[in-house]
Formats: C-alpha cells, structure tokens, sequence
C-alpha cells in the first residue's frame, strides 16, 4: 500500500510540472506567432534601454500582460554565490583594490514567473547606510533599494540571444511552417550590461541582467500560428 500510495504521488507531480510547462494559448509555431514574438523581445529590449530601472519596467510588463494577481516585482537573492570585483569592474568605479565592492546575485519574480536573474556589482560607500541594510537584509529589488539617488543608467551592452526570426527576414520572409506544437523558447533571451551613476555622474553599481523566456508566459491571440 505504501509503495502505491509513493507511486500516486510520483504521478500526481508530474501531472503538475507537465501542467505548469504547458505553454498558454496562441503560442503555436508559425509565422504570425514569430513575428509577434519578435515584436515583444524588440519592444521589452527597446523599454529596457530606454529606462534607468529594470524593476520599473518589469513591473509595467507584468501588469500590461496581467501575469500576476498582484503585479509586483521580487528579489529573490541567492546568499551563496560570490563573485569578487574584478579589475575591470573596479576601473569602472575609478575606485582602488581595497575599497569595499558588495555583491548581489538575485531572480526577479512576477507571481510565479521568474523574469531575469541579474549579478550586482555596488561600491557600498556610495549608498547610504539604510539602502546598504536593506540590500543585506531584504529581498527589495536594487532599482527600488537605491531609487532615492535618482539615479542614470548607462547600456554597456545588449545581446539577443534569441531571434524567433531568422537573419535577413525584414528582406525577404522565410516559409515558416505552420504547427500545433508550441514555438520553442530558449530559457535565455536578452542580456544586458549596464553601469548606474548617481545625479552626480558618480558610478555606484554595474549590473549584468539576463532575461528569461517567462516574460512571454502569457496567451497570445487566438489564430497566432496560421
């Protein structure tokens, strides 16, 4: 009997991870469902560019695209891995070997949904005290921790590392066949690498965020694949 009832549960869980991998409707492959995926990651990574808080604007997409009862935006910060400065990073900052650089590695959640995963590189003297606690001891987004220095970001770099279409679509559409089968989505599919400066113009954190393809865990229209 125990070892059915061990079986039944076995099964039961793996009804429930099929059911949360399920992709939402109007995924299916096909050239419309390509071409609006393409619309989204060109919008989100144009958006992204174009504000100084990621948090902000996955906060914006969350609720646009209703993805959560409360569209509200989680650090969850990940206490075991550390990843020194290196001395790149610390010429950025214009700092010397000994000043003390902290380090934040966390995934930024929405409901269920796990947006991006981004490390965190900040000179703590250049924060306050309050915002330095709160980093240590909370699961705030950094945007949020740190809003009140009305800070700038400034882009390093932006890597697609994913393109629903294929190079040189814009000249001359592919055949894309149309499926049932829902569009395949790497688990990563934009990264970016930015510095941010205080009013001042002084460099106090470098960010690398990467972003996964839960951003597009919501349905599409009806018809998408024909």
């Amino acid at each position: 009997m125990k070892i059915r009832m061990l079986l039944l549960a076995a099964l039961l869980c793996h009804g429930a991870v099929q059911a949360q991998e399920k992709a939402p409707d109007g995924w299916q492959d096909g050239p419309m469902t390509r071409l609006k995926a393409h619309a989204l990651l060109q919008t989100l990574n144009a958006t992204l560019l174009s504000n100084p808080s990621a948090t902000v604007t996955l906060q914006n997409w969350c609720a646009d695209h209703k993805m959560a009862g409360e569209p509200r935006i989680r650090a969850l910060r990940d206490q075991t891995t550390r990843k020194p400065a290196d001395a790149t990073t610390r010429e950025l900052f214009k700092i010397g070997a000994d000043e003390p650089v902290g380090y934040r590695r966390v995934q930024l959640t929405c409901g269920d949904h796990i947006f991006s995963e981004a490390d965190n590189w900040y000179v703590k003297s250049r924060l306050t005290p309050e915002m330095n606690q709160l980093l240590d001891s909370s699961d705030t987004p950094f945007g949020l921790a740190v809003k009140a220095l009305n800070f700038s970001r400034k882009t390093l770099s932006s890597t697609l590392l994913w393109s629903p279409l294929p190079a040189g679509w814009e000249m001359k559409m592919p055949v894309i066949a149309t499926s049932k089968a829902p569009l395949t989505i790497p688990e990563q599919v934009l990264q970016h690498r930015a510095l941010l400066s205080r009013e001042d113009g002084t460099p106090f954190s470098l960010v690398v965020e990467t972003y996964r393809r839960d951003l597009f865990a919501f349905p599409l229209d009806a018809g998408n694949g024909q």
